[in-house]
This record gives structure tokens, C-alpha cells and sequence, in this order.
């Protein structure tokens, strides 16, 4: 089996993932997703990803509540576990230790601040982060999503190796006929539909405290159905729901400083609680792709009361 074919059935798996982290999937159950045995699965799996399945998962779900506990002050470390898929609170205590180097009390009431994020070590990002830093976050539209086909490739890392995927997807779309579309969403619709072949990116890591080289990022252009053949190029559906829209406009450098003072600033005082669904952004202008390195995005933050 060549690597395209591995890589795209893992994709599967990793899809299963994370368009829920707090559903309990048994590797037995992603094996099945990816179509090998359990044995097998287990072996391609650490093979494409460089982690076991159970660690993967277990770091992943860690990595949410620690976001969990950063921004909502109101909800109980127990229940954040538990919206985080974790059914043991001492279990989870331990691991969140092992994984952080300290508990999560004592992570929450430490608070990290933005003056000491990862991302500040790279030099644009932290000049982005010094233009907005003073500036006030806009306020959002809540608007009612429906699902979205895309068409997508994973990345690794937040920073400009991210224009490789971006490139690699346009060309792939160029060939299918599928040409970027920078529609507006309706602010005054209940829901809101994307037409074909917006570019969308999913933010699967919050870059405040983990390093940028472990962020993982996907790169999307919607498609109307899923695809029939697969390879480099694979297809998912983003979860639709309650989202919180952030209006933004930048240049290279301050996306990531916005959407950490949106998670720090806004959301603990908004009422609403962050989901455990994907966080993305609809690009109407790529800076990854822009020669001006400027950016006009939609960010969407997944949202409920409880």
C-alpha cells in the first residue's frame, strides 16, 4: 500500500478525532474508520502520526482542557475533564501532571499570560502582537452554521511553511475546477451557508502555550460533496453549531496574537463557553497567499451556554 493511500486513511481516523474530542472512540472503532485491522492500525498509525493512537488522543483532550481551564472561570475542573472526554478525575489529574508538570488548579490560577507565549519567540509574530496588543477585540455576530463539506490538507506547525499547503490545495483545486470564492457570510440569516471553494483554516492548537512547531493546522477549500478519490488531497465536514464570528483584518503576524486576546479577553466575560468542536477561520484574503502578507478573515469560535 503506497503512502498516499496510508496517509489519506488515517486522515479518516484523524478526522473521527476531532470533529469531537470528547467522544470516546475505541481503537477498534478508528481501525474500522480507517479500514485495517486493529493490529495494523495501531503500527501505520505511530507510523504516520509519530505518536501512539492512545497518546495522541489522551494529549490532545489534555491540550483542550488546559485551554478549557485558561479561559472559563465559572465551570469546575471536574466537569471541563469531563466535557474533554475524560470519565476518571484522578486519572486525569495525573496525566494532566505528567503532561504539564503541574495540576490543573494550579494551572488555571496561574493563568498564563500572553507576554509569555510560545509564539512570541518568533519575531513577526511578536511584532504582530505589539501592533494590536492595545487595540480592543470586535464585538461578534452569534449566527447558527450549518455543516461543511472540504476538501483539505494537514499541516504541522503555525508559521509560513503553512503557504506549502496552501499552494499544494490551490493547485489541486485549480485542476478540479474549483475556483476561491471570497463570499461574505450573512450577518442577518439564522444560519449561514459557504459556497463552493472558500478557503477556510481550522485551528486545531492554541499557540498562547503550545510551541508553534506543535500546532496543527488544516487548510480547506469547501467542496459540495465529499470526494470520490483521495490521496494527498482528502475531504471532511466541519462541524456547523453556534458560533461566535469575529470580524478581522491584518497583516502577517497578527492573526494569532487576535485570536489569543479573543480567548483571553473575550470569552471569559462573554457568558459563553468554548466547544469542543474546531475553531476555523474563512479567509476572504489569504496572507499565507497574499504577496502583501495581508489577511481579511471571518474567525469562528464554536459556542454554547453550558
Amino acid at each position: 500500500m503506497d503512502n498516499k493511500t496510508q496517509h489519506s486513511r488515517i486522515n479518516d481516523a484523524l478526522y473521527e478525532i476531532h470533529r469531537d474530542i470528547s467522544v470516546n472512540l475505541s481503537a477498534r472503532e478508528l481501525a474500522k474508520v480507517a479500514a485495517y485491522s486493529e493490529q495494523h492500525f495501531h503500527r501505520v498509525f505511530q507510523q504516520v502520526v509519530g505518536e501512539t493512537i492512545n497518546t495522541y488522543i489522551r494529549r490532545i483532550r489534555l491540550e483542550h482542557v488546559a485551554n478549557q481551564l485558561m479561559f472559563d472561570h465559572n465551570s469546575s475542573v471536574l466537569t471541563i475533564a469531563e466535557k474533554c472526554g475524560f470519565t476518571s478525575l484522578s486519572s486525569f489529574s495525573r496525566a494532566f501532571k505528567i503532561h504539564f508538570g503541574t495540576t490543573p488548579g494550579q494551572w488555571r490560577s496561574t493563568q498564563n499570560s500572553s507576554s509569555e507565549a510560545p509564539y512570541l519567540a518568533d519575531p513577526e509574530i511578536s511584532a504582530g502582537y505589539q501592533r494590536i496588543k492595545n487595540c480592543s477585540v470586535p464585538e461578534p455576530d452569534i449566527i447558527i452554521l450549518n455543516s461543511q463539506h472540504v476538501a483539505y490538507i494537514r499541516h504541522q506547525g503555525y508559521g509560513r511553511g503553512i503557504r506549502k499547503a496552501w499552494l499544494l490545495l490551490q493547485t489541486w483545486a485549480n485542476q478540479e475546477g474549483i475556483t476561491s470564492a471570497y463570499h461574505s457570510l450573512s450577518n442577518q440569516a439564522p444560519t449561514a451557508e459557504r459556497p463552493i471553494g472558500q478557503q477556510i483554516g481550522l485551528h486545531h492548537s492554541n499557540p498562547a502555550w503550545v510551541e508553534l512547531g506543535d500546532c496543527r493546522y488544516v487548510a480547506c477549500i469547501t467542496i459540495d460533496k465529499p470526494l470520490k478519490h483521495r490521496g494527498t488531497v482528502n475531504s471532511l465536514t466541519i462541524p456547523g453549531g453556534i458560533h461566535a464570528a469575529f470580524n478581522l483584518q491584518g497583516r502577517y503576524g497578527e492573526l494569532l496574537p487576535w485570536i489569543g486576546k479573543i480567548l483571553e479577553c473575550w470569552l471569559p466575560n462573554s457568558g459563553y463557553k468554548l466547544q469542543t468542536t474546531p475553531a476555523f477561520v474563512h479567509y476572504r484574503k489569504n496572507q499565507f497567499l497574499a504577496s502583501d502578507d495581508l489577511f481579511d478573515v471571518k474567525l469562528f469560535l464554536p459556542i454554547s451556554v453550558f
